[in-house]
């Protein structure tokens, strides 16, 4: 499959920067990462997307833990935050002694409640000098340690189905790195899994099925499914555009869904709210 997104129908539009796509209970669950918000909508009924909760500054990656518990990054702070079934918000885990730069995606390993979540590593808006950045592995009771370091802006990450593999895009590294979960939570066999084509900057990403990968191009405005060695199987362009995360979802698993904005930053969004989901079939399901 190769196609634009002139081809995906609308879902959500007015957003600022559509970030942590994810699905869950019959619902397309995303951040709109520069206002702080967090958001729910079912894409099947004509009912406006629902507020779930708020936190002060950046928003990005979501996942919910053991008990059911909704977890955000929340990048400024530096903290994954939790949302209570009220809709208030407390701190799960605070990484800001640890770590300096903005706390980035995050995921939620659901076969023992850990989080993994990554930083930038160097102050991005504010122009400083690439450096690479770690990723953090947070327990079930809101404890920190470094799962790796080293890596070329961490980013999405994803636990591919039937496995204890876990493969974490690095953005500005044009790749995806995998690393072997260990029983206490470490990562090992740091590796290549898949080199990605020249100027592809892999942000957001969901796993299918068959262990193959959807991972979003900022810069390049496109949306590639690859597998493990690099093949890229089926493209989705979206040109003009950021290309900033996707998640797999609908009654069948089938339907991808798109998050693009017209850029990353936060002074253009502000004025533009040119950001939107859309959605598009697709042959293999999620995970």
């Amino acid at each position: 499959m190769h196609i634009t997104l002139d081809a995906a129908t609308d879902v959500v539009t007015g957003i600022r920067f559509p970030e942590g796509n994810r699905w869950r209970a019959g619902r397309l669950w995303y951040s709109d990462m520069h206002t702080g918000e967090v958001f729910s909508v079912d894409p099947s009924a004509d009912a406006a997307p629902w507020r779930e909760a708020r936190v002060d500054g950046q928003s990005s990656g979501l996942g919910w833990l053991a008990d059911g518990r909704l977890v955000v990054s929340a990048m400024e702070s530096r903290t994954i935050v939790a949302v209570e079934s009220d809709g208030s918000t407390s701190v799960f885990a605070d990484l800001s002694s640890v770590e300096s730069s903005l706390v980035n995606d995050l995921v939620v390993d659901d076969a023992t409640g850990r989080t993994y979540i990554g930083a930038f590593g160097y102050d991005l808006y504010g122009g400083e000098e690439l450096r690479p950045g770690p990723l953090w592995v947070v327990e079930p009771d809101g404890s920190a340690r470094l799962a790796a370091d080293g890596l070329v802006f961490p980013n999405s990450a994803n636990v591919l189905p039937g496995t204890r593999t876990l493969v974490v895009s690095e953005t500005w590294g044009g790749r995806l790195t995998a690393f072997d979960i260990e029983a206490d939570g470490s990562l090992t066999g740091r590796r290549t899994w898949a080199s990605l084509p020249e100027g592809v900057t892999p942000d957001g990403s969901t796993v299918d099925a068959e262990g193959a990968i959807w991972v979003c191009s900022v810069d390049t405005g496109e949306f590639l499914r690859v597998v493990e060695g690099g093949e890229v199987t089926d493209r989705i362009d979206a040109p003009g555009r950021c290309a900033v995360d996707c998640a797999l979802g609908g009654d069948d698993g089938r339907t991808l869904y798109l998050a693009t904005a017209d850029s990353y930053d936060p002074a253009t969004t502000a004025r533009t709210h040119d950001g939107r989901i859309s959605a598009v079939r697709v042959a293999v399901p999620g995970s």
